[in-house]
């Protein structure tokens, strides 16, 4: 028999005792957890030192990768290295723990108001974030342009991307320094506002000397964010989604269809497209294949994603660049065609409607 656990409960029950959570339930990153706070391969892709665990890892749980992104808790960390869905990463703690399916009324109240308060703080601090930032062609946004512009963009970005001057960014819960950012908002699956997520940059234009520049911000636990994304252009029938900003922007660019990006590859493939969409292009991301994904995650995700919209009677296609990864990187996506080949190298809406038309 499946039990439902509350997952704050859960959450609660493994408070202390993450590490050996975490060790018994995704192995791989044993090694990063008996070297807490210290960096060390990353379990997903390799390479040599860009993951580690928080310091505070057995009462969080979290950890990040300077390329995978930032996982704020044992819950999100578990369902990117196992690729777990929400639902049975709770349940794999809970019965890993021995949690109880149901705990006493006392305790059930003290932890809603415990939410209540944590959800307030998040929902202030997103709405003060949001409301101190400026449109991306505000005087004072040069960063963020001039940081598009290094990366090959050109066009005139969206209203769902904004720009703040100096933005605390923290490690560990502490302030390590204010840099301006790029803002963007993720919404849910029906369009409400979830979070926000970050791209750190200098004055320059280049990114943050910063361990994660890319991060997402905490949403109340009442805000789903699977299946979400950031809207970045009004949608027609058809729409296509990938992982990174830039990337979606480079989408829109070079072939005028409108793009979505969804902030990583978990989140693309739980993605949700909205009500009117009957076609998806899914522009994955190129990488390596590794241990945890033989044919590489970005490409994995998009199958992923395909397969499940088919399911719900939604035509989707998945793309992945034909060119070859660099040496010492761990892949290539449709921003690197863009700069590298051109618009020449993205395919022509004929072959957009054959990819449409297979199925998954």
């Amino acid at each position: 028999m499946k039990y439902k656990y509350d997952a704050q409960r859960v959450k609660h029950d493994a408070r202390g005792r993450w590490e050996q959570v975490l060790s018994g339930l995704a192995p791989a990153l044993e090694d990063a957890v008996d070297r807490r706070g210290r960096h060390v391969p990353c379990p997903v892709h390799g390479g040599r030192d860009g993951f580690r665990v928080f310091p505070d890892v057995d009462e969080t749980g979290g950890g990040v990768c300077n390329t995978c992104g930032y996982f704020a808790d044992g819950f999100s960390l578990l369902m990117w290295i196992n690729s777990w869905d929400f639902a049975r990463t709770v349940r794999e703690v809970a019965e890993h723990l021995g949690s109880e399916p149901a705990k006493s009324v006392r305790r059930e109240l003290s932890q809603a108001s415990g939410r209540t308060s944590d959800d307030a703080t998040r929902r202030e601090h997103l709405n003060r974030t949001w409301r101190e930032s400026l449109p991306l062609t505000h005087p004072e946004a040069e960063p963020a342009r001039l940081y598009l512009a290094r990366r090959g963009l050109s066009l005139c970005v969206p209203e769902s991307l904004r720009f703040h001057p100096a933005l605390g960014y923290y490690a560990d819960n502490h302030l390590v320094a204010r840099y301006p950012a790029i803002v963007g908002q993720v919404t849910g699956q029906g369009g409400e506002a979830v979070t926000l997520h970050r791209t750190y940059l200098t004055a320059s234009g280049h990114k943050a000397p910063v361990e994660a520049p890319k991060k997402l911000m905490r949403h109340p636990s009442a805000r789903q964010l699977t299946g979400g994304a950031i809207r970045l252009v009004q949608p027609g029938s058809r729409l296509a989604v990938t992982e990174g900003i830039e990337t979606a922007l480079a989408i829109i660019e070079a072939t005028g269809l409108p793009a979505w990006a969804t902030g990583n590859a978990h989140l693309l493939e739980t993605f949700v497209p909205p009500s009117g969409v009957s076609q998806v292009l899914v522009f994955s991301d190129k990488d390596r294949p590794s241990r945890q994904h033989p044919s590489g995650h970005g490409q994995e995700a998009a199958r992923g994603l395909v397969t499940r919209l088919w399911t719900m009677g939604i035509r989707a296609g998945a793309i992945a660049p034909t060119i070859d990864i660099p040496e010492g990187r761990k892949g290539v996506d449709w921003l690197d065609v863009l700069n590298l080949v051109g618009k020449s190298g993205f395919p022509a809406l004929g072959s957009v409607e054959k990819a449409l038309a297979r199925a998954a």
